[in-house]
């Protein structure tokens, strides 16, 4: 572990994990926000190389779950499209809106890859965590704080939930059980620490 005055920081392999990943209190809560992650922001989800054929692959099973300006901006943009800084995410529908979203009667939003059984990007499986790649090959995961997911923060102090413990899946689907495993040991020590300074 990596300790210096900004907070601690955890390395597993070549993945560094940030200490508020392990010591804030975060738990999805959609009655609260409606799913307007999906539909707020200033570009799309981040994608994966590795994902762009499994989005038009599995098409055909979630498209009728679309808006019609979803499928209107998948059929102009494609399945992904390219961001101001160069990166691949998910076609918007008038700039922020995700082009895979659901919206229910009464506005909420889901996504409709997920309602179709079919793998959704694993960025959005992993928020409120963002990563950045290095050129190196290693990867810093930070916590993102957002103020439509204030609910969020606030459930998950209320019932205990630590960020990397509501998103065991998802970590375990993007890095491996042997390295989930490997972060609750050191979550473990972490948060001892912080007990013992009284911190958080």
């Amino acid at each position: 572990m990596l300790n210096e005055h900004f907070g601690t920081i955890v390395q597993i392999g070549d993945i560094l994990v940030s200490e508020e990943v392990i010591c804030e209190y975060f738990a999805c809560d959609y009655e609260a926000c409606k799913g307007i992650c999906c539909i707020e922001g200033d570009s799309g989800a981040p994608l994966e190389e590795d994902e762009l054929d499994s989005l038009e692959r599995d098409y055909p099973s979630y498209c009728d779950l679309l808006s019609e300006g979803g499928r209107k901006a998948i059929a102009k943009e494609g399945f992904f499209s390219i961001d101001r800084d160069g990166d691949l995410v998910t076609p918007c529908v008038n700039s922020c809106e995700c082009a895979y979203s659901h919206f229910l009667p009464d506005g909420a939003c889901l996504c409709a890859i997920e309602m179709s059984k079919c793998t959704k990007p694993v960025s959005c499986s992993l928020y409120p965590i963002r990563v950045t790649k290095f050129k190196s090959g290693g990867e810093a995961l930070n916590l993102h704080r957002w103020k439509i997911c204030s609910a969020a923060f606030e459930k998950g102090r209320r019932e205990g939930i630590r960020v990397y413990q509501f998103l065991k899946q998802p970590l375990i689907r993007a890095y491996g059980e042997d390295f989930y495993a490997a972060l609750e040991a050191a979550a473990q020590h972490v948060l001892e620490d912080e007990q013992v300074s009284g911190t958080h």
